[in-house]
């Protein structure tokens, strides 16, 4: 068996080949489709390759992959006699590559499959579009606050915000700046909405989704997010792994006879899916239930910021028991989530009923008195989830203990 490694560039590879003992410099392979090809069938069957994880690692394992017999996939941050190498060439980090693989401590990264690499990508290119609509919206609000021009008591970029912002007194050429941000916000608008349709159409045929959806404060973009980082549930042995993952565990030092110095969270991990994780939190801290109770009771002690964080941690460990156990979420509101459901219909283009009479599930969600029933259930759960954390810190001593360790911890 030969352990080929590669160092991987934008347009070649770097080859070094370990085999019965002996390294040899294999030279460079261009990175282009027919010349990857005319590589992969020089190999054999019992190969083993070893990569670092780069934005084209995918398409290079797909392609390798019928030829060998295993890619493993290194992570790149984790490859500590690569990246802190005082000598450092691309001979040099392909050998490396395939020593640290034969000896076993070449730290490996989960290749996603084809669902789950479709569903980053189209999270992906989500986010991108949010964040380019956002450096808009605050240009257009730094050219109004140079020019002292107060804020737009409503919605700004609505049809009326439009046009109070085309009649304010500006000078032309900042106004044409303005009217020129405002036309590429419409049509990244007109992007966004054909994305999140195509997210809404893919989300109501995914069981999953709907499943992450019945905890409160968590909608479909959340789910697909969340889903789209983990990928299979299984390969997280833990709801600690998980935790971990998002980057959502808290640093720790300790060495000699000191104590264990807790700090911030470690953000070493899936960094869109952590963001979507503390946005469920701030929702969920505003809804009725066990998650407000616990949002409310780290805030009292720590802040609200540290309080987002300890909810999406919390929440993270909720998703980990749901995936795994296949169970929904304990404290459902049943005709919210149908109601959830129906906005994600519209959104995927599906028949509005106005005009008609409102049928179904979604339409109970409309009824004052089955809201009101749904908020009584889960406010209990909400009062039950105090008193079971006030008697446990009062009776119980690992308790107490316990309960400032889970602060920390936050």
């Amino acid at each position: 068996m030969r352990i080929i490694g590669l160092d991987v560039h934008r347009s070649f590879a770097q080859v070094a080949i370990l085999e019965s003992g002996k390294l040899r410099d294999a030279g460079k392979i261009d990175l282009d489709r027919n010349r990857l090809l005319q590589f992969a069938k020089k190999l054999k069957p019992d190969d083993e390759i070893v990569i670092e994880a780069t934005g084209n690692t995918n398409a290079i394992v797909r392609l390798l992959s019928p030829f060998v017999s295993r890619v493993v996939i290194s992570n790149p941050i984790l490859v500590r006699a690569i990246a802190w190498a005082k000598v450092k060439t691309d001979k040099i980090d392909a050998a490396t590559l395939a020593k640290l693989h034969a000896s076993g401590f070449l730290p490996e990264v989960w290749m996603p499959d084809d669902e789950t690499e479709t569903r980053r990508r189209v999270t992906a290119e989500r986010t991108q579009l949010v964040s380019q609509m956002t450096r808009l919206k605050n240009r257009i609000h730094s050219v109004l606050h140079a020019n002292l021009i107060p804020c737009y008591k409503g919605v700004l970029f609505s049809k009326r915000g439009r046009a109070w912002l085309e009649a304010q007194p500006l000078s032309e050429d900042q106004r044409r700046v303005i009217l020129r941000h405002a036309g590429e916000l419409d049509r990244l608008g007109a992007e966004l909405a054909e994305v999140d349709k195509s997210l809404a159409q893919k989300a109501l045929d995914e069981p999953l989704v709907k499943r992450l959806m019945t905890i409160a404060g968590v909608n479909a973009i959340i789910a697909m997010s969340v889903l789209a980082a983990i990928g299979d549930i299984q390969r997280f042995s833990s709801p600690q792994k998980l935790v971990s993952y998002f980057g959502l565990t808290p640093r720790v030092r300790q060495s000699g006879d000191r104590p264990a110095y807790h700090g911030s969270i470690t953000k070493q991990g899936r960094a869109h899916a952590r963001s979507m994780l503390v946005e469920a939190a701030w929702i969920a801290s505003g809804v009725p239930g066990p998650l407000r109770a616990f949002f409310i009771r780290i805030k009292d002690k720590r802040g609200k910021q540290v309080a987002a964080v300890a909810t999406a941690r919390k929440l993270a460990v909720i998703v980990w028991h749901m995936l795994s156990k296949n169970e929904d979420f304990t404290w459902n509101r049943p005709a919210l989530l149908q109601w959830k459901l129906r906005k994600l219909e519209l959104a995927a283009g599906y028949p509005s009923r106005r005009g008609g009479k409102q049928r179904g599930p979604a339409a109970d969600y409309s009824r004052k008195s089955v809201r009101d029933s749904e908020r009584e259930m889960i406010g209990n759960a909400e009062e039950a989830y105090r008193c079971f954390v006030a008697t446990w810190k009062t009776h119980s001593p690992k308790g107490r203990s316990g309960a400032t360790n889970e602060v920390r911890r936050s």
